[in-house]
């Protein structure tokens, strides 16, 4: 039983529907965050990424950057740039990119169905990246960026969704990095309630995307309670901000990978190698894989298709199968040294959304050869953390990104 509740957000006046909200954080550079906000003193990058307030150099882990956050939300907040809805409400989102719709409800999960796993992970957390975010969450007293999570697709929240977005006016409306973004405020409490019932026959919620940012949410709310040893559970600070989405909306790209170097071998003994375990062809114009077990590589100006021979593939367990196993357990650890693809500097991770010519750039310039991958699923994904499993590093990139700032939670 999955707890899901509305709540009262703090939300972009619709003047500035397109000024405030943001990519999250985790997907530029500060540098990159700061060319993002000239010309716009309202993007949400001055919150979630305080440091460009500040002379390139200052430590971006610094107390004053997470004070500086504050002081930005609070601006925000109490000039009327943002205004709070007076009783709790869900959000429907749709996200429409290049002519595809996935459609999530906003609101409140549970702290409590994240330890009980209720809410169920595939990643494994680093602890900086963690102290980060519980900083940031507790030192705001917010939520600033939602949790990206999926659930197995549900016909009656689907049709109550459906219903209000074609009864109501949107009360967001406007694109963002080519994806056009939609919200809805679900402001009735009988829907309201007929939703939160409905969350409650899931079975389980499952985090897409996010996992730093709800450890982080999760291990706040902890504090909060040790410090307010007579909770109840029904204050803000048990409950974190979260978009859900039916898995069968959702797209995970692919997640490719390039190497600095063949570990010593030539072109053709590289080759060789890899031939032990995979089928090679090679290809007249750039590979992209069109099936699982299947991989393009590109060398000396070269693409290649590779098939992994049936001998190497075990079916039987949900972590071993994935493509990025496959890869890693039989071409780049045992051929070219890559043993921990997570700190290993020789490899290096290129989100789907680049393309081929991303891969081929990097590999003509700073490095030597790369792989074009074959999404991992929705499937994978729940199928691993429904195995108490962990998927390997890289595994998975969602598009379109949830946006922050377009919803807030307060945790008081």
């Amino acid at each position: 039983m999955a707890i899901f509740r509305a709540f009262r957000a703090y939300r972009p006046a619709k003047r500035n529907q397109a000024l405030i909200p943001a990519l999250p954080y985790d997907v530029m550079s500060s540098e990159e965050a700061r060319q993002m906000v000239k010309g716009n003193s309202l993007s949400f990058l001055h919150v979630d990424r305080a440091e460009i307030d500040f002379p390139q150099g200052t430590d971006m882990y610094s107390p004053q950057i997470y004070q500086k956050a504050k002081e930005n939300l609070e601006a925000l907040e109490n000039t009327g740039a943002m205004i709070q809805d007076e009783t709790p409400c869900f959000y429907i989102y749709r996200q429409i990119m290049n002519g595809r719709a996935q459609v999530g409800l906003a609101g409140c999960a549970s702290i409590d169905d994240y330890m009980n796993n209720v809410i169920k992970k595939h990643e494994k957390t680093l602890a900086k990246k963690e102290k980060d975010r519980i900083n940031h969450v507790n030192i705001t007293n917010a939520n600033t960026g939602p949790i990206f999570l999926t659930y197995r697709k549900n016909s009656a929240i689907n049709m109550a969704v459906s219903l209000w977005m074609n009864e109501k006016e949107p009360a967001y409306d406007f694109e963002a990095d080519g994806v056009q973004q939609t919200v809805w405020v679900v402001d009735d409490s009988e829907v309201i309630n007929r939703l939160s019932s409905l969350f409650k026959e899931v079975d389980a919620l499952y985090i897409a995307d996010g996992h730093h940012r709800c450890a982080s949410a999760v291990r706040v709310g902890q504090m909060r309670r040790e410090e307010n040893p007579d909770y109840t559970g029904s204050e803000e600070f048990n409950f974190f901000l979260a978009v859900a989405f039916p898995d069968d909306e959702l797209e995970i790209m692919d997640y490719n990978r390039v190497v600095k170097d063949l570990n010593g071998m030539t072109g053709d003994e590289f080759l060789s190698r890899v031939f032990e375990n995979f089928e090679i062809k090679k290809e007249d114009a750039p590979y992209h894989p069109v099936a699982r077990h299947t991989f393009g590589m590109y060398l000396d100006k070269e693409w290649y298709s590779l098939k992994a021979k049936k001998a190497i593939i075990d079916e039987s367990d949900p972590v071993a199968r994935l493509d990025v196993s496959v890869l890693q357990d039989n071409l780049l650890a045992p051929i070219l040294n890559i043993l921990d693809p997570k700190n290993d500097d020789r490899i290096d991770f290129i989100g789907g959304i680049r393309g081929l010519t991303e891969l081929e750039r990097r590999a003509k310039t700073d490095m030597k050869l790369a792989f074009a991958m074959y999404p991992t699923t929705t499937d994978d994904l729940i199928a691993i953390a429904d195995a108490g499993k962990i998927m390997p590093p890289k595994s998975t990139w969602f598009e379109p990104k949830l946006l922050s700032g377009l919803f807030i939670h307060h945790l008081s």
